[in-house]
């Protein structure tokens, strides 16, 4: 299987500095000639998708529609949708989605809005952050209804290949929970990445997603006792594993030591080099009428 974990293109929300976790934010300009970039970018690779899933919210939906509409037609792709689940989408910001990013006080080592939490909890009309023990029941539960199926179950004769298009948090403790489920010595960088100082971290700190980077993973059943161990890069066991050890235990599942997963990419951005911001409308949100538009002029002057 070849998984790969998406974030969305910008949005107007990114571009104005607001939290929208919940919020159903624009792409905006710029955030669709990313995600088309990508579907490109991926779709001259020879990445051919099997299953794709995203967030409910048009961020995530349009940006996994862009990938879908660079496919090319044949008979394996015929019928294939994006399959939206709320469960993938982004963390609730609650009190602070739609408001601008707090600063960092400089007096504090507190986030600014971890400073501003502290003095606001107990308001009335305060709506806390989504908490990280919901956020793992929800990456926990897609991946036993919608995952962990595909890795265990043969598929003979066809490589499932899956795109997961959502948010930067949730994308984060979706990598976790997908860490979870796998043996010690089984999980490894391919050998032209490294991780933190001198390559060694935890795994479970990858980073973060840039709009439209993703996370490339190539996961394989080996025959018994062939390759007990990953061989390149760090491996799990190598490095911090505590939240994902917590994380097993509240998981479902957890694979055979024969299913092995490689790290091929780590927020990959390499479909983005050489794009400019489109002057003056780049930051603006997205139009789909404005497109329709200019592909009538263009058919017109052809004709």
């Amino acid at each position: 299987m070849k998984l790969y974990l998406i974030r969305h293109g910008e949005t107007v929300d990114n571009v104005a500095q607001l939290y929208a976790g919940v919020r159903d934010s624009a792409l905006t300009v710029q955030g669709v000639l990313q995600a088309e970039r990508l579907a490109h970018y991926l779709g001259t690779s020879g990445v051919r998708y099997t299953h794709v899933f995203a967030s409910d919210l048009q961020r995530a939906v349009k940006t996994a529609e862009a990938l879908l509409a660079a496919q090319p037609k044949h008979d394996n792709t015929l019928g294939l949708i994006v399959q939206q689940l709320p469960v993938l989408r982004e963390q609730d910001f609650g009190f602070y989605e739609g408001k601008p990013f707090y600063a960092r006080q400089r007096d504090s080592n507190k986030s600014g809005k971890d400073a501003h939490r502290l003095h606001h909890q107990n308001d009335p009309s305060f709506e806390d952050v989504e908490s990280k023990e919901s956020m793992a029941k929800r990456t926990n539960t897609f991946l036993a209804e919608n995952l962990l199926p595909l890795i265990s179950e043969d598929h003979p004769g066809q490589e499932v290949v899956v795109a997961i298009v959502s948010h930067g948090m949730i994308l984060s403790q979706l990598w976790k929970s997908i860490l979870g489920i796998f043996s010690k010595q089984t999980v490894a960088l391919a050998p032209d990445l490294s991780v933190g100082n001198g390559g060694v971290t935890s795994l479970e700190r990858l980073g973060g997603w840039s709009n439209t980077g993703y996370l490339e993973l190539d996961i394989k059943t080996t025959a018994p006792n062939a390759g007990a161990e990953a061989k390149d890069g760090v491996t799990q066991s190598e490095a911090g594993t505590s939240a994902t050890e917590k994380i097993k235990e509240t998981l479902p599942i957890s694979l055979p030591p024969s299913v092995h997963m490689l790290i091929k990419t780590v927020n990959g951005k390499e479909h983005l080099k050489g794009l400019k911001r489109a002057r003056g409308v780049g930051s603006s949100q997205y139009d789909e009428g404005q497109r329709k538009i200019e592909s009538f002029f263009k058919k017109s002057k052809a004709g």
